[in-house]
């Protein structure tokens, strides 16, 4: 055993491995996760060139209309023949505005054809009755990745705006306009977008996402502008005059006539200008492709822009998602693994259902309400068992019948738009995936009370027949034990086991929880990572997650005939090695709400007694934490 086991038992595991590993140009990191994202990007974008090019039969269903969609975004020559032509008749329609009223004039169609607004709307479920869909209200967004970014001597803020603005100056440009015409419209929308930044939240704000709930009457939520029509908005888009409207952030909405009035027009509408010009480059020609995401690979630190094919084939499989993690879940994913996974989960939720049932800190009533929830909780592996009905109307016009890259765009967004404000008359799926079955990711959804392992995720080093039991219980296993675990962090304990939003915990249960957060808050926050310090606040939710999944997936482990638990931490440390750009981590400490992948290995073994006994970790050594600050929740 090597002393870096004590020291940092990350790198331990993962150093040679960093030494050597390369990420790629396209990409701002590489590691665990992201060597499986490119291994089936790989898979994927092979088959469907031999799709495209007729050499492979495409399977029945809306997989053609995927290819199809495929050929045009990969037919650079008619989308550099085209330039900005398909785009000219979005900008003319924003440069016609003249007024508040003459917009006002224009909706539910402005909404339906994706045209920005200085604020959004969508159909979800209540969060205080999730069989029930609502309408959300939501800010804009700033130009900025969060609103911190803003504050003075913020050391990225400056340099970003003038990457942002230089890049978009050079794309005006490209629709016709002059340097010295797009400086002005550019400058009228960074004061626009600094007009939104005091009255929105930032990132930690938002990491409690119960916060969201603030039901408001449609006669209050109208009265939020003078001049737009908002609730005639609303109407048309449902076709209904709903009871409420849940505003996500009252704050920027109490300052919205302040932000939105005739004095600040020219202001928006060279904002709306800017939106619209941005949100289409990468639809359009190579140069524009390139152009337009200056800002994001900045932002990054990514060196260049994804290759031509691959730019083409994350075009498709975006929009056709579930399509496409339909194919890849039924071709790739085996009845066996599923089988495997299904026991695996079966075994975590006995030991959680065990562990609540003799919790000690809980009363017994918050106790058996908890072992309720866990009993009503939703799982769902691989694939689902079938795919939305919208995607039936995913037809894609081809080139040889006239059918552009675009046009198809702007058909298939607007599906989008008009099947999600049409849910606002209809039941709510708990089945329905918000996740494709090609993507390497997991979820809890707390309106929903389930858990989500797509096929993707469900393979080396997370997941494997070829490894230990062990290994798997410390990669795939601690997955599904930290999704669990969801339902029972500082955000999902607030929703019932039918996912509302309601407190089943007595106060001196919810008292103590708090304090427990409060111990894995201080636990991360201040580490130094990237040049940057982590916010405890903010990752806390995940934070809690990995610990009571690691414990979890600890016990699971232990309780197999073939248990080996350095196998298990090994694992544990392996699926999250991480090769990033640091421009990139500095991104993710400011808005992710996961700590750093490195932190996710080392500080939560410290929580687990077996990690010294299995290492023979003492307290001369770095890797020690003292029992009385070892966090345990779950």
């Amino acid at each position: 055993m090597t002393d870096l086991v004590k020291t940092d038992f990350y790198d331990h595991v993962n150093g040679e491995w960093v030494k050597t590993a390369e990420i790629p140009a396209d990409k701002p990191a590489t590691g665990g996760f992201q060597d499986l994202v490119q291994d089936i990007e790989q898979l994927l974008m092979a088959e469907f060139a031999e799709m495209a090019a007729g050499t492979k039969e495409i399977p029945a269903g809306r997989m053609k209309d995927a290819i199809e969609f495929y050929k045009l975004a990969n037919d650079y020559e008619t989308r550099n023949k085209l330039g900005v032509e398909p785009v000219k008749p979005l900008l003319a329609k924003v440069a016609a505005l003249n007024s508040l009223e003459e917009l006002n004039q224009q909706f539910p169609e402005w909404v339906l054809e994706g045209m920005p607004l200085p604020f959004a709307l969508d159909v979800d479920q209540d969060m205080k009755d999730t069989q029930t869909n609502v309408v959300y209200a939501y800010p804009a967004s700033t130009f900025l990745p969060d609103k911190t970014y803003y504050e003075e001597n913020h050391p990225q803020g400056p340099e970003l705006l003038k990457v942002f603005s230089e890049m978009t100056v050079s794309i005006l440009e490209k629709f016709g306009k002059t340097n010295e015409e797009a400086a002005a419209i550019v400058a009228d929308a960074l004061a626009f977008d600094r007009s939104i930044v005091p009255h929105v939240r930032s990132s930690e704000e938002n990491a409690d996402y119960s916060k969201n709930y603030n039901p408001k009457s449609i006669a209050e939520f109208a009265a939020y502008s003078k001049e737009l029509d908002l609730k005639k908005l609303v109407n048309d888009l449902v076709h209904d005059t709903p009871g409420e409207i849940i505003v996500t952030e009252p704050e920027y909405f109490a300052a919205f006539q302040q932000i939105v009035n005739p004095e600040t027009f020219a202001l928006l509408k060279n904002w709306l200008l800017v939106q619209v010009s941005l949100s289409y480059t990468s639809i359009l020609s190579e140069d524009l492709r390139q152009l337009g995401s200056t800002y994001s690979r900045y932002l990054s630190g990514i060196d260049e822009a994804a290759p031509q094919q691959k730019a083409a084939y994350y075009l498709a499989t975006n929009r056709f998602s579930q399509v496409v993690g339909d194919y890849y879940g039924k071709k790739y994913f085996g009845e066996k693994a599923k089988q495997d996974v299904e026991h695996m989960v079966e075994a975590m939720i006995a030991i959680y259902q065990n562990r609540l049932k003799n919790n000690t800190w809980l009363s017994e009533n918050t106790r058996e309400k908890a072992v309720v929830k866990l009993g009503t909780l939703g799982i769902q592996i691989g694939y689902p068992e079938r795919i939305p009905e919208l995607y039936d109307a995913f037809i894609t016009k081809p080139a040889e019948d006239g059918g552009t890259l675009v046009e198809n765009a702007r058909f298939f967004s607007r599906l989008v738009r008009e099947d999600n404000f049409s849910r606002f008359h209809k039941p709510v799926d708990r089945k329905e995936w918000e996740m494709s079955a090609a993507t390497v990711n997991a979820y809890y959804h707390p309106f929903k009370n389930i858990i989500v392992f797509p096929a993707a995720i469900l393979q080396a080093p997370f997941y494997s027949l070829e490894q230990s039991s062990s290994a798997n219980y410390g990669g795939i296993g601690a997955v599904i034990a930290h999704e669990i675990s969801h339902a029972f962090d500082n955000n999902g304990a607030k929703f019932d086991e039918f996912g509302n939003l309601n407190n089943w915990w007595t106060k001196e249960d919810l008292t103590h929880f708090e304090d427990l957060s409060k111990a894995m808050i201080a636990e991360f926050d201040g580490i130094s990572f990237a040049g940057g310090k982590v916010n405890g606040t903010l990752t806390v939710s995940e934070n809690i997650a990995d610990a009571g999944g690691l414990s979890c997936a600890l016990e699971a482990a232990k309780k197999e005939a073939d248990v080996s638990l350095e196998d298990f931490f090994t694992n544990w440390a392996k699926i999250w090695r991480t090769k990033a750009r640091e421009q990139y981590q500095q991104l993710l400490l400011s808005i992710d709400v996961h700590a750093p992948a490195k932190l996710r290995a080392n500080v939560q073994v410290k929580n687990l007694d077996d990690f010294y006994t299995t290492f023979n970790i003492t307290e001369e050594d770095a890797m020690y934490l003292s029992p009385e600050k070892r966090v345990h929740i779950w």
